[in-house]
């Protein structure tokens, strides 16, 4: 996958926007309160740097993931060091299943976490 398909990818799902709160340069994608553009962060991603990109995770989930792929996930860059992983797509192991599995547990993840009534509310 590249950064538009997974840009794609990220924006089919429901109640998704993209932002760019922290520059031009930084795209964001958020599920939540989309009239506000006020939900959670679940990916993001430098228009400087396509070839990473950041998601969350479980922590669990996130360690075994940097064991098993040592060379394209790393801790996340700039964020919370246990709960996010940095994504490089220029690895060989990686399949595009692999990435959107992890883009699909980001999403889920970050949208069990909103509020009961927002999830009420979205339908989630």
């Amino acid at each position: 996958m590249n950064i538009e398909e997974i840009r794609d990818y990220c924006l089919a799902k429901p109640y998704v926007t993209e932002a760019f709160p922290f520059g031009e340069e930084h795209m964001v994608f958020r599920v939540g309160d989309t009239a506000a553009k006020q939900g959670k962060i679940f990916a993001l991603c430098s228009l400087e740097r396509p070839d990473y990109f950041l998601l969350k995770c479980d922590p669990e989930r996130a360690l075994e993931l940097r064991d098993r792929y040592p060379e394209e996930i790393e801790p996340g860059w700039h964020m919370n060091k246990r709960c996010w992983n940095g994504v490089f797509l220029t690895g060989l192991h990686l399949t595009d299943g692999d990435i959107r599995g992890m883009i699909d547990h980001s999403y889920a993840l970050v949208a069990a976490s909103l509020p009961k009534w927002q999830r009420t509310e979205l339908g989630l």
